[in-house]
């Protein structure tokens, strides 16, 4: 579908749930749409820098699918990436119960070897946010190393430890901006994918300290991104089906896109409307 209105494209934060991101990809591929603009936090990194270096969905997909689908290998790398072995105690190496982001990104990533070295080699122009843990802000980075980057975005409190760069110390960029649809500058249409999620279950049940602990996040994130709706909207807001699905679920990968079918024909045929169409549109929010 030709258009001459160019599209950017914000993707959330989210862990598992962020598998979603690629049914969005598999749209703009099937209506022949190149983001101007790509801007994404932790999960929302990952999948934008893998479009961004040229991957299609369908190719997001089909690795997603096939490394998660190996549940046996996962679980094996898993154990080979804990933040510290016998060995290592031996060594005297200080205990810490923290995973290093970069190396989950080279060992959990399906497609990693795949992206460039810098954000200026990529194929569309990214954005990744992370949060600066002493500064109190987001930080944006669009030039220079990007698995660095991409780490830093994704480095989930007490999950991954803090990652320096830019001479700061920076977390998950879900902490500040958990939606960055506010970074799409220039672009005659903003699309905003938000799997973010919040609590759900049997409100008489008291939930569990991780799940207390994971749910408080999301509501925390919920509150951001209903904040910044108030002065500024995304032309499109979606947020895919993710109930049930835990921020670490990724052996569920090929399920999240399974049940999401509905969620990515709605969003084509309104993608598809708002391109043909000459003038900007009041926001087109998908409910979950």
């Amino acid at each position: 579908m030709a258009s001459d209105r160019s599209v950017g494209l914000a993707l959330g934060g989210g862990g598992a749930r962020g598998i979603a991101h690629i049914l969005v990809c598999e749209v703009l591929d099937e209506l022949g749409v190149e983001p101007a603009l790509v801007v994404g936090t932790s999960i929302g990194a990952i999948v934008g820098a893998g479009y961004s270096a040229g991957m299609s969905g369908r190719d997001m997909r089909e690795r997603a699918c096939e490394f998660f689908g190996r549940r046996r290998e996962v679980l094996s790398r898993l154990w080979r990436a804990r933040p510290i072995g016998f060995a290592d105690m031996l060594r005297g190496r200080q205990l810490s119960p923290q995973f290093d982001p970069e190396l989950i990104l080279e060992m959990f990533v399906p497609g990693i070897e795949c992206l460039p070295e810098t954000f200026e080699d990529l194929r569309f122009p990214l954005r990744v946010v992370a949060c600066d843990f002493y500064g109190w802000t987001e930080s944006v980075t669009g030039s220079g190393p990007l698995r660095p980057a991409i780490a830093a975005s994704i480095a989930i409190p007490a999950i991954f430890r803090p990652v320096f760069l830019g001479g700061r110390v920076q977390i998950d960029g879900g902490a500040c901006n958990p939606l960055p649809f506010d970074l799409l500058d220039g672009v005659d249409l903003s699309i905003a994918c938000d799997v973010a999620g919040g609590p759900s279950g049997d409100p008489e049940r008291l939930p569990g300290v991780i799940e207390t602990v994971v749910g408080a996040a999301q509501i925390s994130m919920q509150s951001i991104i209903a904040e910044k709706l108030k002065s500024h909207q995304p032309d499109i807001l979606v947020r895919p089906e993710t109930n049930g699905v835990f921020v670490l679920d990724f052996l569920k990968s090929e399920a999240i896109l399974a049940m999401n079918g509905a969620f990515k024909d709605d969003l084509k045929r309104r993608l598809g409307h708002a391109l043909e169409s000459p003038f900007a549109e009041a926001p087109l929010a998908l409910a979950t």
